[in-house]
């Protein structure tokens, strides 16, 4: 039944006052033999174990790698008598709850809530135990079929819990210990007497949204009557007796606004409520949609539909709000969340290294319009299948997640984890070995009793002749990446799905690496450290990128950070933002066979060059900025087709038809005007078209430099699509024919700051094409940044203030191709 009613009837509250202490392993049996001296700390719960050293001023790479070997003792006592359950939200991970002296239970999964009923006094001590589990993962059995390099030791298949702090080459060690989830008192009020569950489904038809109740009576309800009524968005039904102890019902709401991700509509949340026993019950707030998944012409591809709308998914992978703590709330996540928003992000990917988050995570994804895809927390290993005790830990866990999320539509895809397949067959292993019981039965099985409207996907990747071949079903793309090859090659692989891809070590901006931790060296320890590398490889991701500076900009990468480290950092974040902007433009023109792909990762967990568009202190990184441009929903992009010329690509994701202007220009040495057209067109909403650059020009002019007869008439060719009534640019693109070189030029930059109240903005202009335009300023964050600049064009950039009273703008606009920036500074008047 439905988590849903542990918000309804009970009276839930926190229990606080928590101390901790460690011990050697299995040294202290029992509370009673524990200390009582001033060796315990204060300790945060929900948190970890590394949040308790870091709050101290302890955690670091040895007490990190600590924990795992040690017993971790929580204790507090209970500040009034307690006659309901004690409810804990996450243990990691094998835990021993003691009460008043007494063993009450133990838990041995990080993954599944657990609640005790209880009937205590005042002052009643509770008592958690965490043992070691370092030495329990070391004796675990050893054999399996294939074993993993990325996450270690073997014996994690074994265990419930997170791969988080299991994963070197990327992930800082230390496995997470503790509550990392709300430890709470829940005394039974009327209502949550009367009810022992609740499920619920919504459903979508494109005319109406219907919502299916199901009220489990608890036997306390045997006296009252069992009328009741659900209510939404005006609307009301009566549950009426489905059974013994049941009561259902039906709501249909002709008309209802539909729940849509949010680049491609709405994404409308309505409230439920129950009435019951005499109270009204708030169950949340719901969404109505339908899904389908569309497997292509070939039936072998990926891809979501949502309302009968095709829906390109884009977006990043997840890695944790905050890894020391394993933070969850909204408080936690909602920074991230935004941020993924703001670049226009549609879906997140849950990986199964990570762990699953609580139920504001998806509150707020409901509420910003973002899908999840989200994942089993199984990655890698040959785990026991077997074994009825780990097949039924496993369901537990879907069932928990499922129940939780009933009303849930940001909710798309549960798939079974993440490169367990992949891993079978890559290290030899025959196809029968690939899957099992637990991804071919007990999952869809699962998704089918609890969330039929959502998508099943057993592994990703998964779906071809060998899980990971990126023409059939999801895949993981590095081919573009760490496999170095040419941005074409994003069009040859004929990607359909890419659960995760375009994997670079992403360099913070200036305002990250301000601390000085890491050093901006990239020849010190520390700051290599935080550069991401497959282990046992003898490569690391800050050579991919540099593989891409070479061919973007035809410098030597090593021996620019040798004799230029700021001009290789700044051209290493512009080719992060470079290379993602170019691939998503091939993966979303019309005709592209690719459905979606997810970026590998949305957040960095340490400070430095890791894989995520957003640093670890959440600052947006070059590579956000250009996914907010790649993705854009009313989007113009430019792919160049050799001797056909260049193709436009024109794209109106949003719910109404847009009439808007195109404007094309050749420009010679980055200033001269050689060639302009121009042309107004009409775009029904959710739509998408190409149209040749030849046709726009309506003559031949060498717009690619494909047929050389001369010398190249132009080095730059730009596009604008325009809102055909207000003027205001909707998009715009940029291609080098010449490639983007590594000439610099005196560019004219020009920046005026302006005031309006307490918000600011700079009017940015050039008198030259300046290319990857970045605003460098310690107390502010521009909404754009990193983006090529025509001549001629003002580009108002707004700024927003980091921290409170911040101090007014004063900064720098600079530029990859540019002798020197312009500095700016607020002036009397308020203005630059």
């Amino acid at each position: 039944m439905a988590r849903i009613v542990a918000r309804t009837g009970e009276n839930v509250e926190a229990i606080g006052n928590w101390s901790w202490l460690a011990t050697e392993a299995d040294a202290v049996a029992a509370p009673a033999e524990l200390p009582h001296d001033g060796a315990w700390q204060e300790a945060a719960v929900p948190g970890t174990v590394a949040g308790t050293l870091r709050a101290l001023g302890r955690l670091a790479d040895d007490t990190a790698e600590a924990i795992g070997r040690q017993d971790h003792w929580y204790r507090t006592r209970l500040d009034r008598a307690l006659s309901g359950a004690l409810r804990f939200e996450g243990l990691a991970s094998w835990t021993e709850i003691w009460i008043d002296g007494t063993l009450a239970t133990e838990s041995r999964s990080m993954f599944q809530p657990l609640a005790l009923a209880v009937n205590v006094p005042v002052g009643a001590e509770i008592a958690l135990c965490f043992r070691a589990l370092a030495p329990r993962l070391a004796s675990a059995p050893r054999r399996s079929r294939w074993r993993p390099a990325m996450i270690q030791p073997n014996g994690l298949r074994w265990f419930r819990t997170t791969a988080l702090g299991s994963m070197p080459g990327w992930c800082p060690a230390g496995l997470p210990t503790g509550p990392f989830r709300p430890v709470q008192r829940a005394e039974i009020g009327n209502a949550a007497s009367v009810i022992a569950g609740i499920d619920l489904l919504t459903s979508y038809d494109g005319e109406a949204g219907t919502v299916a109740l199901t009220v489990s009576l608890s036997d306390d309800a045997g006296g009252i009557s069992p009328r009741a009524l659900m209510r939404c968005a005006g609307r009301e039904a009566a549950l009426n007796i489905a059974g013994p102890g049941a009561l259902s019902g039906t709501l249909n709401l002709p008309g209802i606004a539909p729940w849509f991700p949010h680049t491609h509509g709405d994404p409308a949340l309505h409230e439920l409520t129950l009435l019951i026993g005499g109270e009204t019950i708030d169950l949340g707030r719901i969404g109505f949609r339908s899904l389908a998944v569309d497997r292509g012409a070939d039936g072998e591809g990926f891809g979501l539909v949502v309302n009968d709308v095709p829906i390109f998914c884009r977006g990043a992978c997840w890695s944790s709000a905050d890894l020391a703590t394993l933070a969850c709330g909204r408080a936690a996540y909602e920074p991230w969340l935004r941020l993924a928003r703001d670049a226009g992000m549609n879906m997140i990917r849950i990986p199964g290294v990570t762990t699953y988050e609580d139920e504001a995570f998806f509150g707020l994804c409901d509420e910003l319009g973002i899908m999840v895809w989200q994942e089993m927390m199984l990655a890698n290993f040959d785990y026991p299948q077997g074994d009825a005790a780990f097949c039924a830990a496993i369901q537990a866990e879907a069932e928990t997640l499922l129940d939780g999320t009933q009303g849930s539509p940001s909710l798309v895809v549960l798939c079974g984890g993440s490169e367990v397949f992949q891993q079978a067959a890559m290290l030899g292993a025959p196809p029968a070995a690939w899957s099992g019981p637990v991804f071919d039965r007990i999952l869809p099985e699962v998704v089918s009793r609890l969330r039929p409207d959502i998508a099943y996907v057993p592994n990703s990747p998964s779906g071809g002749p060998l899980p990971f071949v990126a023409d059939k079903g999801v895949t993981h793309y590095y081919g573009v990446g760490a496999y170095q090859r040419g941005l074409d090659d994003a069009r040859r692989a004929t990607v359909r799905f890419a659960a995760e891809s375009l994997a670079f070590a992403n360099v913070p901006e200036e305002v990250s690496l301000a601390s000085g931790h890491p050093p901006a060296l990239t020849h010190h320890p520390d700051w290599k450290r935080g550069v991401p590398r497959d282990l046992g490889a003898s490569w690391d991701f800050e050579d991919v990128r540099d593989h891409y500076l070479r061919q973007l900009y035809g410098v030597d990468p090593a021996q620019l950070r040798r004799e230029d480290c700021e001009r290789y950092l700044a051209l290493s974040r512009a080719t992060s933002a470079e290379v993602m902007e170019e691939t998503f433009a091939e993966w979303r023109r019309p005709g592209s066979p690719t459905r979606g792909a997810l970026v590998w990762l949305l957040q960095d967990l340490v400070p430095g060059a890791g894989w995520g568009v957003i640093a670890s202190d959440g600052e947006p990184k070059a590579a956000w900025y250009g996914l907010a441009r790649a993705f854009r929903p009313v989007q113009v992009t430019m792919t160049d087709e050799g001797v056909n010329g260049l193709m436009i690509h024109l794209i109106n994701e949003r719910p109404v038809p847009l009439m808007a202007s195109l404007d094309l220009t050749c420009w010679r040495d980055g200033q001269v005007a050689v060639v302009k057209a121009s042309r107004t067109l009409a775009l029904e909403a959710h739509s998408s078209a190409s149209l040749s650059a030849f046709d726009l020009l309506g003559r031949f002019f060498d717009i690619s430099y494909a047929y050389r007869f001369g010398p190249p008439g132009h080095d730059a060719t730009s596009v604008v699509m325009r809102d055909e009534q207000g003027g205001a640019v909707l998009a715009d693109a940029f291609h080098f024919s010449l490639g983007r070189g590594r000439e610099r030029h005196d560019l004219g930059l020009h920046a005026t700051l302006e005031r309006s109240g307490e918000d600011w903005a700079l009017a940015i202009s050039c008198r030259r094409l300046a290319q990857s335009v970045h605003i460098v300023d310690a107390n502010w964050r521009p909404e754009q940044n990193w983006f090529h600049l025509a001549p001629g064009v003002t580009k108002r950039v707004v700024l927003k203030p980091r921290g409170e009273n911040p101090a007014p703008p004063n900064g720098e606009i600079r530029a990859v191709n540019a002798v020197a920036g312009a500095l700016y500074a607020p002036v009397e008047g308020g203005s630059a």
